[in-house]
């Protein structure tokens, strides 16, 4: 980090004679040339460099102690939303409104004293703005309390609390529908239907899913060698394939899925560290307790508010709320933003995976209310088959008329290849319904299938 004279070369002489004014040091010299050395000479002394500290308010002594505890810098978005902003002035106003005589802020406090500048450093995101005590100052102030844990710090004690009977009124346990769905989805991109068929999940979450899992390439097509051992392996590891793509995926955007959120322009953030962030929270919640998702989130805005943001900038990601039209920017939407994302992660991803059991109040269309670890996590967040997943061994119906039912639990690989054959019809809930047709054995044979095929499927 920049040493005190270079943190204070810019700075005219207006500005050091408010340094050395509040520091008690006499400075007599007609330039800033002249003054900056010998001012960062007086203010190197240990002495007064812990009169000084003493002397803080406690609001200010508590940034100082933040940054101290952070190594000396933080990021400057995040500093100025914690410490209060330094407000922006040219010499003439500064010299007219004396700011350091009424400081607006803790972070204004430290900033005409010279205990903190601002400067941009190269991080391994790219380059980022800061607050930083300057070098030299650095090994001479003593320690001081900190305002709160450094940020990435994570207590063994669960946030939030248990749920109340009436937020969990309604239970909704995890399941592996989504393995039928991806099998919906696979033959669909194969068989040229489009739009594919709905399904429950946010809009595009199972077409990137699939595609992070290699089951489908660049041109959403399936791959094939992938896709066949997907439809054929037990239900199982076959959920676990998926959840584990999700898990482990740095290029999965989980924020791109929250719904009504569109982002805008050209920015960048880390879907991996933030899902792993949140997923570390979500290991100190007890077993089999329901849990109040409200709380959860409120206690993640109270103690982490930064999870996915490590600098702090709540400024710089364009994201719209598709409802209302308004950009939503800076911290006050919090909720709107980082919130909905933690929302989305547990009653989205992490329930439709099976790794998350929800629960709802009474009245009908309530959100979500509270959440639980379902039977299944444990294996699942390790990589590891979870048991007691139903076996695919229903038999497919032919009817006279051409109609082909498909129950739920018929292999899936069957279900994929006999919907490549049929015209697709509206399913029921225990069924997938389809119909052969003159039209679809056509198109069939045009992708190079054999009626021999089809009647081994039916057989």
């Amino acid at each position: 980090m920049p040493t005190l004279s270079q943190s204070l070369l810019n700075c005219d002489l207006g500005r050091l004679r408010i340094v050395a004014e509040l520091w008690g040091v006499e400075m007599a010299t007609p330039d800033a040339h002249s003054a900056l050395p010998l001012l960062s000479k007086n203010l190197l002394d240990a002495e007064l460099v812990a009169e000084i500290v003493e002397s803080l308010p406690a609001e200010a002594a508590a940034a100082l102690g933040a940054l101290l505890q952070n190594g000396g810098r933080l990021p400057w978005p995040q500093f100025i939303r914690r410490f209060g902003v330094v407000r922006e002035m040219g010499p003439g106003r500064r010299d007219r409104e004396r700011p350091d005589r009424d400081p607006a802020s803790p972070a204004e406090i430290l900033w005409y004293r010279a205990l903190v500048a601002r400067a941009f450093f190269d991080t391994s995101r790219g380059t980022e703005e800061f607050a930083y005590i300057p070098s030299d100052l650095l090994p001479l102030l003593p320690r001081l309390p900190s305002a709160e844990p450094p940020q990435r710090e994570i207590s063994s004690q669960p946030l939030g609390r248990a749920a109340t009977p009436a937020e969990r009124a309604r239970p909704t346990p995890a399941s592996d529908h989504i393995l039928d769905q991806a099998c919906t989805l696979l033959a669909a991109s194969r068989t040229g239907i489009a739009p594919a068929p709905a399904n429950p999940y946010t809009p595009g979450f199972l077409h990137a899913l699939l595609t992070i899992a290699g089951l489908l390439d660049s041109h959403g097509l399936p791959t094939p060698d992938a896709t066949r051992a997907f439809l054929e392996s037990p239900r199982g590891p076959a959920l676990t394939l998926l959840a584990r793509a999700w898990l482990t995926s740095p290029d999965h955007n989980d924020l791109r899925h929250v719904p009504h959120l569109q982002p805008e322009g050209e920015w960048a953030n880390d879907p991996l560290t933030a899902r792993r962030f949140m997923l570390r929270l979500l290991s100190h919640l007890p077993a089999g307790t329901w849990w109040s998702l409200s709380a959860f989130v409120a206690d993640v805005r109270q103690q982490h508010p930064d999870f996915q943001r490590p600098a702090g900038d709540y400024d710089s990601w364009f994201l719209r709320d598709e409802r209302t039209g308004e950009f939503l920017r800076g911290f006050e939407h919090w909720e709107d933003v980082d919130g909905a994302l933690i929302r989305y992660l547990i009653s989205g991803p992490l329930h439709y995976l099976g790794i998350v059991d929800l629960a709802s109040p009474e009245a009908e269309d309530s959100p979500v209310g509270a959440f639980r670890y379902s039977g299944w996590a444990a294996n699942l967040l390790k990589g590891a088959s979870p048991e007691g997943l139903s076996e695919e061994a229903a038999r497919v119906h032919l009817r006279s008329d051409g109609r082909v039912n498909v129950p739920l639990l018929a292999p899936r690989a069957v279900r994929y290849q006999l919907a490549r054959f049929c015209q697709w019809e509206d399913d029921s809930p225990h069924e997938y319904r389809y119909r052969l047709t003159p039209a679809s054995l056509n198109r069939a044979r045009e992708q190079g299938l054999r009626v021999g095929h089809l009647l081994s499927l039916l057989s």
